[in-house]
């Protein structure tokens, strides 16, 4: 068993310094999101995390849940922590009071969901999902659909899912062939479902299924399809689970990682049809699934942050008891591999990626709140476009880098590390999914390239640039440490100009040959998520210098901050220019070799 410790500090650190916490409780409806509220929250959100759901990760993984007879059993305390979970109402941690969820803000929730897919991703799965199917229908379900199924899944007596994938039709859903024949007051839907997270489970006594599917008179393509709820147990009279509806698990995943998620096949209609209730009008479906879909990828790059956090976490621990050597300008002593000199480089790796991480995907909740709650359009309409070009940043580049991050975790334990026993290769197979599901970073980045940035003739993205431009003043007139300022502002404004640079050439090949921005568009949102986190650790810098200036706060802490974003400026930045060169010098070369050599 690892042991989990929420970083409590250094998120309300962000909140506060860079997120503008203050500014979001003053937005209409978050009003009772203090200081002291949200540190309460963190606080007992922390204990779930760390005392809850950590215990049992392990357990989890090695267990699994199992699938038999058509049903499926989760692992060994699965059950009594869910109970704890949705009893403390972290299920509705967003949701509004209307439905019995807390009301707080997405900023919070930010913090909230990492910690918990930090503790155990693989429970965390089912949570997440429940709340994308939440969205889905609070946005566009009729209030006889709100008012039937809102109330038990924003407590967390039901569980939610989300139905795309069939056989045939994985990232294509034009492809979908699950049918809706139109019935009494309801629709009557078959077909098959793959990789449905939590599509089974014991957990709950409802499962609330949103599916995909076509009705008879459909067009053809995505413009044909249609979204339904489908429940599990079809509602009696009173609103209680009553008939077992027509949808069967026929099986489930045997998965790299996240055993203890159930990964379902779920079947509809093997007896006639699974009733169903259509989410507002027909053939809008792949619109109203986005909903849940653009929910669910920002908080994917949460998990692959918290995973992130968990692995580093398990490292430094490791490094601080694991005697190995005598350290390179020790004095024949026999030391903890903390202070191996490239130990030591390791884990300051992973520290400084994971704090521009866990930056990134806050300013993206932050821009949520503005978005849903700001009285001023025009700012809402800014955050807006800052949400959707920040959310396949924080889903591809903060998952991609989970999977590097987790590895280098794996390294530090050295050979233990390649042990089941230790828990450090879990966090490794755990992360390696996140690049996968909800949209591979393939799709993240041709959505970043093609419609955030291409679309808008680089518009949104190039007003980010500018607002980055204007810290350079800032860093200029940093006089209490100069020299990290000015590596911090040399790294900073060489990667705006690549940045600026990208952007010109895609604009210009978009015109050239549609293929040549598909083929940069991975470097494309790796660069991205690297100068957008260089920019944040630059703002954290100047932040933790002002508060060491006035004397305020944990003097080791605001000094590791600083030194962390130099560390940050120094050795992660400069990949920027490498991501610049591949692609405006080397994009065509891709597609000079025939696929036939290949």
């Amino acid at each position: 068993m690892t042991i989990y410790t929420a970083p409590i500090r250094d998120m309300r650190f962000i909140m506060e310094e860079l997120c503008g916490l203050d500014e979001i409780a003053s937005l209409p409806g978050l009003e009772e999101a203090t200081p002291d509220v949200v540190g309460a929250v963190l606080e007992e959100a922390a204990k779930v995390a760390g005392e809850v759901l950590a215990p049992i990760n392990q357990q989890g993984d090695v267990q699994g849940s199992v699938w038999s007879d058509g049903k499926v059993t989760t692992p060994d305390g699965w059950k009594d922590a869910y109970a704890t979970f949705i009893a403390g109402g972290w299920n509705g941690a967003v949701n509004e009071p209307e439905w019995g969820g807390m009301g707080l803000p997405w900023l919070v929730n930010a913090a909230v969901q990492e910690m918990i897919h930090s503790a155990n991703m693989a429970f965390a799965l089912c949570p997440m999902l429940t709340q994308g199917a939440i969205e889905a229908i609070t946005l566009n379900g009729s209030e006889e659909l709100k008012q039937r199924f809102l109330p038990k899944m924003v407590s967390g007596e039901w569980t939610g899912t989300m139905n795309l994938t069939e056989p045939q039709a994985g990232s294509d859903l034009s492809a979908v062939r699950s049918r809706a024949e139109r019935a009494d007051g309801h629709y009557l839907i078959s077909g098959q479902k793959i990789f449905i997270t939590y599509g089974d489970h014991d957990l709950t006594d409802n499962i609330i299924h949103l599916v995909l599917a076509r009705c008879p008179d459909a067009p053809p393509g995505v413009k044909g399809i249609s979204l339904f709820v489908v429940p599990k147990f079809i509602l009696d009279d009173n609103g209680a689970p009553g008939e077992l509806n027509d949808v069967q698990c026929v099986s489930i995943e045997h998965k790299l990682g996240i055993h203890g998620s159930p990964t379902a096949v779920l079947s509809f209609g093997d007896k006639g049809g699974a009733v169903g209730y259509l989410v507002g009008e027909e053939n809008r479906g792949l619109e109203y699934m986005f909903v849940m879909m653009n929910l669910e990828r920002l908080v994917v790059g949460i998990q692959g942050l918290g995973i992130s956090e968990r692995a580093y976490q398990q490292a430094v621990s490791y490094a601080r008891e694991r005697v190995q050597g005598q350290p390179v300008g020790t004095k024949g002593e026999r030391l903890p591999i903390i202070h191996h000199p490239n130990i030591r480089r390791k884990l300051l790796a992973m520290r400084a990626e994971i704090e521009a991480m866990r930056a990134v995907a806050f300013a993206a909740a932050r821009a949520s709140d503005l978005y849903d709650r700001h009285p001023d359009a025009a700012v809402q309409a800014f955050n807006k476009a800052r949400l959707e070009l920040l959310t396949p940043i924080v889903k591809g580049w903060c998952t991609e880098r989970s999977v590097e991050l987790t590895s280098i975790g794996v390294q530090v334990h050295g050979g233990m590390g390649y042990i089941e026993e230790t828990g450090a290769s879990q966090h490794f197979r755990d992360a390696r999914i996140t690049p996968i599901y909800e949209g591979t970073t393939a799709i993240q980045a041709n959505d970043l390239v093609g419609r955030k940035i291409i679309r808008d003739k680089g518009q949104t993205v190039r007003a980010l640039l500018d607002e980055m431009r204007g810290l350079e003043s800032a860093l200029a007139s940093n006089r209490d440490d100069q020299a990290s300022a000015a590596a911090l502002s040399a790294a900073l404004m060489a990667g705006i100009a690549d940045a600026s640079s990208v952007v010109d050439w895609l604009l210009d090949a978009a015109g050239r040959d549609q293929r040549l921005p598909l083929v940069a568009a991975n470097y494309v949102l790796l660069l991205f998520g690297t100068l957008i986190g260089g920019h944040e650790m630059a703002r954290a810098a100047l932040a933790a210098g002002r508060r060491l200036a006035a004397g305020e706060g944990d003097p080791a802490f605001l000094t590791a901050k600083i030194t962390t974003a130099r560390y940050y400026a120094e050795h992660v930045m400069p990949r920027i220019a490498g991501f610049t060169r591949a692609i405006i010098d080397g994009s065509a070369t891709v597609l000079a070799l025939d696929t036939e050599l290949l």
